[in-house]
């Protein structure tokens, strides 16, 4: 069950990859590099991670979302950081 939903949300992070790449084709308005292709990778992997590792590790539902949350924060700071340099 844990390595149906590890290969689902990949597969699912493969496809948010693939929405610039195709936009790319289309419009001059996106255009991103192999480097931003990869950080963006980095960044959607290692949250998936830090989302397992806490499914794996912590029993209680509560605490579980509360940690899931807090990562998905810290996902977003760092990406709106590295988009628009917010500080």
């Amino acid at each position: 069950m844990k390595n149906k939903r590890f290969i689902w949300m990949s597969i699912g992070i493969l496809i948010l990859l693939l929405i610039p790449a195709i936009a790319m084709q289309f419009t001059n308005e996106v255009n991103w590099t192999p480097l931003d292709f990869i950080v963006a990778g980095i960044l959607l992997f290692s949250a998936q991670l830090a989302c397992e590792w806490v499914m794996s590790k912590i029993s209680k539902k509560g605490k579980q979302v509360l940690f899931i949350l807090l990562i998905l924060a810290v996902f977003l700071f760092i990406w709106i950081e590295l988009a628009v340099g917010i500080f």
